[in-house]
């Protein structure tokens, strides 16, 4: 009887102290939510760039499963538009990823000309966020974040001394997405001795890409205030 009663005691004090407010808020704050989407471009019928020895389709695709596991590692959670020679059309990706409410998508591109890397955000002016937002310039809703999130994945990449161009523009898949959204295009190294293909073909220069890549969004998830303003609870358009 005296040791059901001791046993009884301990797991009392055990539940009491599980209950903490201190306990709680450190499990909570443990497993805040985070989400990454990964575009990777084309697919399918759609090509894309191509070469006779290279085509974006297939460029985009390694990168992201390459991009996604550097991430999965790193305790993040992704969101792929697709994982296989598939074709998907503007609205399906966009519809994929606003209904991920991510706090970053990354739509991957490649092309054979110019070198380094290529950022671009969408050129929309800024705007409030509303409740229920039109379609086509969802993004401006978020274009100020992901003014930021391109920002950072800028000095990932020089930081990893890879040449980086930064800019912004239309973009279709883009504009309609409902989280901080950059476009990543890939060129090849400009330290490349070979042709185009073959740099953007080497699996030691598309490495170096994805660990930037990873590193930056290690980094953007660090900042922190982007976790309320993902677009959750904001409506999807």
């Amino acid at each position: 009887m005296a040791c059901g009663r001791m046993r009884g005691a301990v797991l009392a004090l055990a539940a009491a102290a599980w209950c903490l407010p201190g306990r709680a808020q450190a499990s909570s704050a443990s497993v805040a939510r985070f989400v990454v989407v990964l575009d990777a471009a084309h697919g399918g019928n759609d090509t894309g760039g191509h070469s006779s020895d290279w085509m974006e389709k297939n460029f985009t695709l390694a990168l992201s499963v390459r991009l996604r596991s550097l991430l999965a590692a790193r305790g993040i959670q992704v969101v792929t538009t697709r994982e296989s020679d598939v074709t998907l059309d503007a609205q399906q990706r966009d519809e994929i990823a606003n209904h991920a409410n991510a706090q970053a998508c990354v739509s991957l591109h490649g092309t054979l000309t110019g070198t380094g890397v290529h950022l671009f955000a969408s050129s929309f002016t800024p705007a409030a966020q509303v409740r229920f937002v039109p379609w086509k310039t969802a993004q401006a809703a978020w274009v100020a974040r992901s003014v930021a999130l391109e920002g950072v994945v800028n000095s990932a990449l020089q930081h990893a001394e890879l040449a980086v161009t930064v800019g912004r523009t239309a973009l279709p898949v883009v504009d309609s997405m409902t989280c901080p959204a950059i476009a990543v295009e890939v060129a090849p190294d400009r330290n490349a001795t070979g042709t185009p293909a073959e740099s953007l073909n080497d699996a030691s220069y598309q490495a170096r890409v994805a660990d930037a890549l990873a590193a930056a969004v290690v980094e953007w998830r660090s900042e922190g205030p982007h976790l309320d303003d993902s677009g959750a609870g904001a409506g999807q358009p």
